[in-house]
């Protein structure tokens, strides 16, 4: 954590003299950066980031701070667009973007929850917890079988709601397992991270580079490689920590209840939809989840006037879409726009230009999926891709590479991390980023593979 600070820390000096290079960087850029407002804006923006960091240790929920950030940044952006004269469309243009980019977040994201909890209430996850213990897998087995669940399903379901998934299977099992759920929930997030880096539908910042042109469908598949080692070599890290202890046997063993089963293949049929309506109607993926959605709530009231055959009698749907990770969501709108005002102020443009321009193409990539790590990898790529720096495909690749998987050195790095954090009171910040170490080694040995199978 420390390390952390002190970066973003001397990021703030390159921003507050007006002699250091990025005051130099293209004059298309706005100079807004060196207006006291915009200072103003990136400081607010470093202490919620290290309110956000010390969670664990001030039990502040982590959307109070982020959520005053973005309200504060914003009025500063206001300022600063009014100073300078602009056109108040741009300023509209720019809070509508951030809307529309949290607004398809957020509707995915609740209808991913929802569906986790009908399925909790369903016995889904206690039920596979039954099963796996019943299988007599040790909690080590059960940590490599949920990683690679998580790298495989991610490609297709994306990483979000693989790590939603598997955090409940690995809540079911061992919740009160401080360690184990804490390596397992690190592994669940960073397979699920590297299993989206290979697949245009596994993360938001792979379809970005797959809509722009930069690379085919077909291409992305070669970072399978690099993308497996990037989840192995931590994973078997980690393993020796796992305790070697089995979970103790289950007296009565939860079973199914009725529709357990169908609401499983409705939440696949859902995940289906917006895939499919991506791919072939271009449509965003939350219109398909809304859809799949609607289904869900069709059958909840066919189950419910069957109340006495279904057990269905004191169900109510929008109890569970009550049950949403609240504290996830609006952290991250607090992020969205707080990032985004930032991007709107140039912090991001700069000194992404400034890292290609100084450092190439291949220090500058690498050093992009570890900014991943500390600001949302989304808009660091759209960054990127506003910028278009002249790279060939390969390079192309190492950045969908290097954004994809360098969310997981942190927790708050990558959508998957945050959902987690909200799921267990073990899994936080610091105790991510005491494991961070074996994180970056896998990072550095997919970018080696990277390179020796390109």
């Amino acid at each position: 954590m420390r390390k952390s600070i002190v970066f973003i820390l001397l990021m703030v000096g390159f921003y507050l003299f007006p002699g250091n290079a990025f005051a130099e960087a293209s004059s298309d850029i706005p100079s807004f950066i060196h207006s006291p407002f915009a200072i103003t804006a990136l400081v607010t923006f470093i202490l919620a980031y290290i309110a956000v960091v010390t969670e664990e240790f001030t039990y502040l929920s982590k959307s109070k701070p982020v959520m005053l950030a973005a309200a504060i940044i914003w009025v500063m952006v206001a300022i600063v667009a009014k100073n300078h004269s602009l056109d108040k469309k741009i300023l509209e243009d720019a809070l509508n973007h951030n809307l529309i980019e949290y607004a398809s977040l957020f509707l995915f994201l609740l209808v991913a929850m929802t569906y986790i909890n009908v399925m909790v209430e369903r016995n889904v996850f206690e039920t596979l917890r039954c099963w796996l213990i019943g299988r007599g897998f040790s909690l080590r087995k059960i940590f490599w079988i949920t990683g690679f669940l998580a790298f495989f399903i991610s490609p297709v379901a994306d990483n979000l709601t693989t790590a939603l998934l598997m955090g409940s299977v690995l809540l079911a099992i061992g919740a009160e397992n401080k360690k184990f759920i804490v390596l397992s929930f690190i592994n669940v997030v960073v397979a699920a991270n590297a299993g989206g880096a290979f697949s245009p539908f596994g993360d938001i910042t792979t379809l970005m580079v797959w809509q722009s042109g930069k690379a085919e469908f077909f291409h992305f598949l070669t970072l399978f490689l690099p993308a497996f080692v990037n989840f192995f070599i931590p994973a078997f890290i980690m393993n020796f920590a796992i305790p070697k202890s089995t979970p103790e046997p289950v007296e009565v063993c939860a079973t199914l209840k009725p529709g357990a089963i169908t609401i499983c293949l409705l939440f696949f049929m859902t995940i289906t939809l917006a895939v499919l309506g991506e791919r072939l109607l271009d449509l965003p993926p939350f219109l398909g989840m809304l859809a799949g959605l609607s289904i869900l709530f069709f059958y909840s009231y066919f189950m419910k006037i069957n109340a006495n055959r279904y057990q269905f009698n004191k169900f109510n749907i929008f109890n569970k879409v009550a049950k949403a990770e609240w504290d996830t969501l609006f952290f991250f709108y607090g992020v969205i726009f707080s990032v985004g005002g930032l991007a709107f102020l140039g912090y991001l443009n700069i000194a992404s230009a400034e890292l290609y321009q100084q450092f190439g193409a291949t220090k500058a990539n690498i050093a992009v999926g570890l900014a991943s790590s500390i600001i949302d990898n989304i808009p660091v790529m759209f960054a990127v891709l506003t910028m278009d720096p002249q790279m060939n495909q390969f390079q192309w690749l190492l950045i969908t590479l290097t954004a994809g998987v360098g969310g997981s050195v942190l927790s708050i790095g990558s959508a998957a991390g945050v959902a987690l954090m909200g799921q267990s009171r073990f899994y936080s910040f610091a105790a991510h980023l005491k494991w961070s170490w074996a994180i970056l080694l896998g990072y550095a040995a997919s970018i080696w593979v990277h390179f020796l199978i390109g």
